[in-house]
């Protein structure tokens, strides 16, 4: 998993429009984007090419080898979200 976006995401949207390969969601236009505590990164579309990062206006990005201890959780709760979609 090349990137994470850990819990103090505030769920704005600056992150998905900079992403290049649409590996950010929820969407803004997808029906649960309003109840939404934080995005995700998809680990299976995500290129690795750090856009996001500099987009994230709280700083709540990681290089999933570099994440702070506190949020070494976000990593499963980025890849079970997109999963989820998945099986759906």
């Amino acid at each position: 998993m090349p990137f994470v976006i850990t819990s103090p995401c505030i769920a704005d949207y600056s992150c998905v429009e900079a992403c290049p390969v649409n590996a950010i969601g929820p969407h803004p236009d997808d029906r649960e984007f309003r109840a939404a505590e934080q995005l995700y990164i998809d680990p299976a579309k995500c290129i690795d090419c750090e856009a996001c990062v500099e987009a994230c206006p709280v700083g709540a990005i990681f290089a999933a080898e570099r994440i702070p201890p506190r949020w070494k959780g976000a990593i499963a709760l980025n890849a079970a979200y997109f999963s989820e979609r998945r099986n759906d």
